[in-house]
C-alpha cells in the first residue's frame, strides 16, 4: 500500500485522538472507528510511524509540545549552527541550497522553467516543483486532483513557465522524502524570507523552535510577526521545516497545509528521533 493511504488513516486517527477523551482511546476502539481490525491497524500505523498507536498518542498532546520546548528547543547557538549534534550534522549534509537573488525575485519567475508532478509521500499526495537548480516547491493536498495546490504555487512565480513533467521533478522529491543523497534546493523568495527559511533549516528533526527565537536569530525578537508571515510563505513544505516552529506557549500555531498534517509531521519526526536515540 502506498504512503498516502497510510497517511489518510493516520489523519483520521489523529482526528479521533484529538476529540474529547480521544487520548484515552484503546487500540481496539480506534481500529473499530476506522473500520479495521486491531491487528491491521497496528501494522499500518507502526509501518508509517515506526511506533505503536499507543506510543504515538504521547506525541500528539499539548504536554508533549511543551516537553519539546523544554527538552528539544533549538536556540540556534554556536554548537547547533556548527552541526555538532549528530542529528544536525546529518541534516546539514543532506541539504544544499541556493537562494534567488533580489533581482531575480523581482522578475516574478520570468525566464524560469519549472517542472512539476504529483508524488506519494508519508503525509499524503505531494506536489513537487523543480527548476534546473533544484527543488523549488513542495506542497500537500488531500488528493492529486486538488488544483488549489498548483494554483498556490504558480501565483508565487506568475511569470515562470510551468510544465507537467514528473520525471524531471522526481529525483529531487525522492531525495527529499527518502533522506538519501543530497537534496538541492532552489529557494525562491524575498531576501528576508530566504533568511528566515535558512534559519529553519538549522532546526534538526525531532526538535522545535519558536517564532520569537527565529526572529531573534534573523533580525530582532520584535519581528516575530514578520517572521510568522515568512514562515507561512515557505514553498517547500517539510523540507524547509516550518512545521517545527511552535508558539512560545507550546501551541502549534498555524500551518499552510493544515494543522493535522503539522501534528503528523511533528509526531512522525519525534518517533524517528526517539528510535535513533534508543538504537
Amino acid at each position: 500500500m502506498d504512503q498516502s493511504y497510510h497517511y489518510k488513516l493516520i489523519a483520521r486517527a489523529i482526528a479521533l485522538i484529538d476529540a474529547p477523551g480521544g487520548t484515552a482511546r484503546s487500540l481496539d476502539d480506534l481500529a473499530a472507528e476506522l473500520g479495521l481490525s486491531a491487528a491491521h491497524f497496528q501494522r499500518v500505523f507502526s509501518a508509517w510511524a515506526g511506533v505503536s498507536p499507543k506510543r504515538y498518542q504521547q506525541y500528539l498532546t499539548l504536554g508533549h509540545a511543551r516537553q519539546l520546548l523544554a527538552a528539544r528547543f533549538s536556540t540556534f547557538d554556536t554548537a547547533l549552527q556548527l552541526g555538532l549534534s549528530g542529528q544536525a550534522r546529518l541534516h546539514d549534509l543532506f541539504l544544499r541550497w541556493e537562494g534567488m537573488t533580489p533581482g531575480d525575485y523581482a522578475k516574478r519567475g520570468e525566464g524560469l522553467e519549472i517542472h512539476y508532478g504529483w508524488f506519494d509521500s508519508p503525509f499524503g499526495p505531494a506536489l513537487g516543483l523543480a527548476t534546473d537548480r533544484g527543488l523549488c516547491g513542495l506542497a500537500f493536498a488531500e488528493n492529486c486532483d486538488d488544483m488549489s495546490a498548483l494554483a498556490d504555487m504558480t501565483r508565487r512565480w506568475p511569470k515562470a513557465r510551468y510544465r507537467a513533467d514528473p520525471a524531471a521533478a522526481a529525483p529531487h522529491v525522492d531525495v527529499a522524502f527518502a533522506r538519501k543523497g543530497t537534496a538541492q534546493l532552489h529557494m525562491i523568495g524575498t531576501p528576508f524570507q530566504i533568511k528566515v527559511w535558512e534559519a529553519l533549516l538549522q532546526v534538526p528533526p525531532g526538535h522545535v523552535t519558536s517564532y520569537g527565537e527565529v526572529a531573534k536569530t534573523v533580525c530582532s525578537e520584535r519581528a516575530a510577526r514578520a517572521v510568522g508571515t515568512a514562515v507561512g510563505r515557505n514553498p517547500l513544505g517539510f523540507v524547509i521545516p516550518c512545521h517545527r516552529v511552535l508558539q512560545g506557549s507550546g501551541a502549534l500555531g498555524g500551518y499552510h497545509w493544515g494543522l493535522t498534517r503539522k501534528r503528523a509531521m511533528l509526531g512522525w519526526e519525534a518517533a524517528q528521533a526517539d528510535a535513533v536515540a534508543q538504537a
